[in-house]
């Protein structure tokens, strides 16, 4: 299995005892972790702006990742410009899953399967693990 993590989650990851971090080793036992030089330039950009001290906890979590090609096509579905390059990296690296915690830009895909992918957030996706039999709900 295959998890395209956007820069909204490597941000958020970068609390170093966070429960998003607990849970994203927790799914390397399952999952291939990956993402693109977009989402990282993103995501640490936003790091250093609003929490340097994290900047080591977040390079710690983007080495641990598959940075995959960026890419960049055409996608019938409503998405802004700054948005293409996560989902066509997602469906372009074969991910099963779009990890994403931004809600505004990409909620409304929360749940839907587009080119292979399936758009979820931490909730949506711990509930396809539970029902895969691939974690307990414990």
């Amino acid at each position: 299995m295959k998890v395209f993590l956007d820069a909204n989650i490597l941000s958020s990851a970068s609390f170093p005892k966070s429960l998003l971090a607990d849970f994203l080793i927790g799914l390397e036992r399952h999952a291939v972790l990956l993402t693109n030089v977009y989402a990282q330039t993103e995501a640490e950009r936003n790091v250093a702006a609003k929490a340097p001290k994290r900047l080591i906890a977040y390079q710690e979590l983007a080495n641990r990742l598959q940075v995959v090609p960026l890419l960049v096509f055409d996608l019938d579905v409503e998405l802004a410009e700054k948005d293409r390059p996560i989902l066509c990296g997602t469906i372009a690296a074969h991910a099963d899953y779009l990890l994403t915690g931004d809600k505004k830009d990409f909620g409304h895909l929360y749940g839907n399967t587009i080119c292979g992918v399936k758009i979820v957030s931490v909730q949506l996706l711990l509930a396809d693990l539970i029902a895969r039999g691939m974690i307990s709900e414990s």
